[in-house]
């Protein structure tokens, strides 16, 4: 099983989404995620053994209660790309500090020391919170997407935050689809 951890977008968020990602209409080689799956991944697991499941929901319950982290309000907004926008491989929308950025590092850094702890690998980068928009596939389009991340800053939206998810990823020829395989409350 492909798992990740998440904090999924609401369906109220997803026609603005979509707005946000027409800004990078002009942008050649980029692919969109669907609006209607777009998620925070907390934590990327990869490739997991189902026996290995209870390790991660131990690992994510324990993370909830040494956190403390309840119910928040999270904004989504501004724009940015990863690794840099010299070489674009991903073109994100953030979460906009002191609107639920503090409360997601704190959740990801405390299910990164726990699943660590139990044996799964750990990031390979620092925790960003983002939520992806399109992965880039060559640089036909990174001017237009340079243009967009220096000269908008959108707002796309305000949603509440009450759980993070357990998440399988299964890769088909029309894209990624996602499952939820467990809910864990704030």
């Amino acid at each position: 099983m492909r798992l990740f951890l998440s904090i999924d977008l609401p369906d109220s968020l997803t026609d603005a989404v979509a707005t946000a990602q027409e800004r990078f209409a002009a942008a050649e080689s980029l692919r969109f995620v669907d609006p209607a799956q777009t998620h925070v991944t907390l934590k990327f697991l990869g490739d997991t053994d189902e026996e290995r499941i209870p390790a991660v929901e131990a690992a994510v319950e324990a993370a909830i209660d040494d956190t403390d982290v309840g119910p928040f309000d999270a904004t989504i907004g501004g724009f940015g790309v990863f690794p840099s926008l010299d070489y674009i491989s991903v073109v994100w929308a953030g979460v906009r500090d002191g609107a639920g950025a503090a409360e997601m590092t704190t959740l990801a850094e405390a299910i990164e020391r726990e699943t660590v702890g139990r044996d799964f690998d750990p990031e390979r980068h620092e925790f960003t919170p983002h939520v992806t928009l399109a992965r880039m596939d060559d640089a036909r389009g990174k001017e237009a997407v340079r243009r967009v991340v220096r000269e908008a800053d959108p707002d796309v939206g305000t949603f509440r935050v009450a759980e993070v998810r357990l998440k399988e990823s299964t890769l088909t020829n029309d894209g990624p689809r996602y499952e939820t395989v467990r809910r864990f409350a704030l």
